[in-house]
């Protein structure tokens, strides 16, 4: 209570004490957010499993301690620091800029609610140390976050995330303020002010040239589009980009342009979810768009949809969304050596067999951003295309080290007014592949866990079907078993259909990700093929939820 200056919290530990809560205290204080997809993600709320502006200045002398610790320069190469426009997100940023400061680095801040995109871009752009953003992505609206991220314009990976957290672990341990122990010279860092999204800037220019450089100048014949920010805050952005591309006019769903931590009109801010792209689709329809587009609310990911064969608007998985970028990026970068696709071990097998065809180079990953950006760091000299994961996250050029739903957006805009040219669509594309490479069909869902002891829980599920795997599934002998995690299994069935389960990184989620393949007949639809396939996958699934219940 002493640690935390907002009143509420306060009075939230005060009401728990009175009433002898005890279940709900050890919730909040048995013990500390654990680092997860690369940060911190949690309820707003007093104690040190919640987001409170303690936790939020006890992770900034975390961070600072390790950055001052790796290198001598630290301070001056400084930290980027951005929030989004959640719940307590601009207190937690200025309550980092203060304690980095006072640790004698130097700051960089984005003006405003930003889009993490333009922080990463600020990262690698200046040179910096290491960039943390205040935010929950598409969490439900009662969350926040911060992620972090490094000088390689990467988010923090193994081991550097448990020394950081040993360090957060240290100022906790300091005491109220958690500043008693700060690391540095004692000197004060500069504090330098990079714009705000919506206000001209020298980071914005840049930002603009760079998403321009990705495709191949304005499309000849410019189509109407639909987008919306899903109350986020990379609705203005992605207008600048895809209006200075050449694109538009570009219609957002007016009711969800503006930045509201409420997110009154979705369930869950979360593009992914059944219902979550219902008004832009009716948007599209509206306005007679050629592509319906939508960003979550801190803009590094991207869903779309399109009109079908039957008119009908239809939203793509992320792994279609993924096939179909894949297919107009190796396109404009025909010619370039070396080039590099990556995904990950629970993405669509179909862009593997697109990069073997194009002579591309291809890695498989395991799941998050941290771990897609390795085989480009690694292999400097290779030229990475595109890298993604089906939860609609797409980095997209050679210097791009994180997700990002606005560049992702104008190439997929890109891709639609190329195959209007041709009197296609991206359901053309799909047939193609499919033609080429055989029907890729997946069938992704989850079960969500509730109570304290969800995430313990989660991993006994995997544990426990590793140690014991079902003989088949769906009446399909299960062949192999991997584990190419600690967290993830790995089944492949006799029909080569690949089922894949591991726990969410971020929310209390079983996961499961079935994917079966299907060769398509000469002359055949490939609609036909996929129908087959999902015949067997809806016996897989049904087997796999009863295992996993």
């Amino acid at each position: 209570m002493e640690a935390d200056p907002d009143p509420d919290h306060g009075a939230e530990v005060a009401a728990m004490i009175e009433r002898a809560d005890h279940q709900e205290l050890l919730a909040r204080f048995g013990s500390r957010l654990a680092f997860g997809t690369a940060g911190l993600r949690a309820q707003v709320g007093a104690g040190p499993m919640r987001l409170n502006r303690p936790v939020a200045r006890q992770t900034a002398v975390g961070v600072a301690t390790v950055l001052l610790e790796e290198e001598p320069e630290g301070a001056r190469r400084g930290i980027v620091v951005a929030h989004d426009a959640r719940t307590g997100s601009d207190a937690f940023a200025a309550d980092m800029v203060e304690v980095f400061s006072a640790a004698g680095v130097d700051v960089h801040i984005l003006d405003g609610p930003s889009p993490t995109p333009l922080a990463a871009f600020a990262l690698s752009q200046l040179g910096a140390g290491a960039a943390v953003v205040v935010t929950a992505s598409h969490n439900p609206a009662a969350d926040n976050g911060i992620k972090v991220f490094w000088g390689d314009g990467a988010q923090i990976a193994p081991p550097l995330d448990t020394r950081i957290a040993d360090a957060i672990t240290d100022a906790a341990s300091a005491g109220p303020g958690a500043g008693a122990s700060l690391p540095g010279s004692g000197d004060v860092g500069s504090v330098t002010h990079l714009g705000a999204p919506t206000a001209e800037s020298e980071l914005r220019g840049a930002y603009l040239a760079h998403a321009a450089s990705l495709v191949d100048g304005p499309p000849a014949n410019p189509l109407p589009v639909a987008a919306t920010a899903m109350h986020g805050v990379g609705g203005t952005l992605l207008q600048f980009v895809l209006e200075q591309s050449g694109h538009g006019p570009v219609h957002q769903v007016p009711e969800q342009a503006e930045p509201d931590p409420r997110f009154p009109t979705v369930e869950f801010p979360n593009p992914e979810e059944p219902g979550a792209m219902d008004r832009v689709m009716a948007l599209a329809r509206r306005t007679g768009s050629a592509v319906a587009l939508a960003l979550d609310p801190d803009a590094d990911r991207l869903a779309a949809a399109a009109p079908n064969a039957e008119g009908e608007w239809e939203a793509l998985t992320g792994d279609q969304l993924g096939a179909v970028l894949a297919w107009r990026l190796l396109d404009l970068t025909e010619g370039i050596a070396d080039r590099l696709l990556v995904n990950t071990v629970v993405s669509s097998r179909l862009v593997s067999a697109m990069a073997a065809a194009a002579g591309a180079h291809f890695r498989e990953t395991l799941t998050g951003f941290k771990w897609l950006c390795r085989p480009a760091l690694e292999k400097s000299d290779w030229h990475q295309v595109l890298a993604y994961e089906e939860a609609l996250g797409y980095a997209i050029g050679p210097q791009t080290r994180d997700k990002d739903g606005i560049t992702a957006a104008l190439v997929m805009a890109d891709a639609v007014c190329a195959l209007a040219e041709e009197g296609r669509s991206v359901w053309d594309v799909l047939d193609d592949l499919a033609r080429q490479h055989g029907a890729h069909v997946t069938q992704n869902d989850s079960l969500r866990l509730e109570g304290a002891d969800a995430q313990v829980r989660m991993g006994s599920i995997a544990d426990s079907l590793a140690a014991d795997p079902p003989s088949e599934l769906g009446a399909i002998e299960v062949m192999e078993t991997t584990r190419p995690a600690d967290d993830v299994l790995r089944l492949l069935l006799a029909d080569d259909t690949r089922v894949v389960l591991r726990p969410s990184g971020t929310e209390p989620k079983f996961k499961y990700y079935c994917e079966a393949l299907e060769a398509v007949a000469a002359e055949e639809d490939p609609a036909a093929a996929r129908s087959r396939a999902e015949e067997r996958l809806a016996g897989i699934v049904t087997d796999l939820r009863g295992l996993l219940s």
